[in-house]
């Protein structure tokens, strides 16, 4: 939000004007709604919070577990976790882009996915260093909690379209937004899918504001013919100016 602040203060353009969608992936999507105009930052930092401390106490530590399984498309990871569910809640969480796929569920059916994937050739299975398993129905008590908490914050109308994780599509509307990050929580984060649905819509030029670039290097991996800007710190700032403009 400090580097949007900067972008904003050096064009001096609004989000509408700089940005035709915002989003985020999975925590980032607060940051894109706030972004937008739709949530209040005091509001993100707080709701932040709480959605970290849910999450984290709805499934004991060690009972739950994510994997990254490369080089198979999304039918073949359903494939997989249908095939794993006999041991337990397995889904999968995140479709980041193509070829990269993290799934989540009970520990033991995590484990058993990665067995499967390795047994149908796929070689790069990595298990990640997670304490929660994120974005699948073990998920849920902490869904409830954020339901209760949203209910209480005043959302807004995005001023652009934020892309949202569950539904990969733009939405402005104030309820449809908070109803999403509700879903969100045990629902799929359809990164992949969302950075289509922006390309389609005739995006050419995307601007990671942020720690590091890791959704710069999937959004290379998904798209062609793009343009991709880091603002992670004051000496990427010439670069970004000159991408937006």
């Amino acid at each position: 939000m400090a580097g949007l602040a900067v972008l904003r203060e050096q064009t001096g353009k609004s989000i509408a004007d700089l940005a035709s969608y915002t989003a985020g992936h999975s925590l980032g999507e607060y940051a894109a709604l706030t972004a937008s105009g739709s949530l209040g930052l005091a509001d993100a930092a707080r709701l932040l919070r709480l959605r970290g401390e849910s999450m984290q106490n709805a499934v004991p530590v060690g009972e739950g577990a994510m994997a990254a399984i490369l080089g198979a498309d999304e039918a073949l990871i359903d494939e997989i976790v249908a095939e794993a569910g006999d041991a337990g809640v397995v889904q999968l969480a995140n479709d980041n882009a193509p070829g990269q796929i993290v799934i989540s569920g009970a520990a033991g059916a995590v484990e058993k996915a990665m067995e499967i994937a390795k047994e149908k050739g796929l070689r790069k299975v990595i298990k990640l260093p997670v304490s929660a398993p994120f974005h699948c129905s073990l998920m849920s008590p902490a869904a409830e909690v954020m339901a209760e908490a949203l209910d209480g914050v005043d959302f807004a109308d995005a001023l652009v379209p934020v892309v949202c994780n569950v539904t990969a599509a733009p939405e402005t509307i104030a309820d449809a937004l908070t109803a999403n990050l509700v879903t969100q929580v045990t629902g799929r984060v359809r990164w992949r899918e969302s950075l289509l649905a922006m390309a389609d819509d005739g995006a050419t030029h995307f601007v990671e504001i942020g720690t590091g670039k890791v959704l710069s290097g999937l959004a290379k991996r998904s798209l062609s013919d793009i343009v991709i800007a880091n603002l992670d710190g004051p000496d990427d700032l010439e670069t970004v100016l000159a991408a937006l403009s």
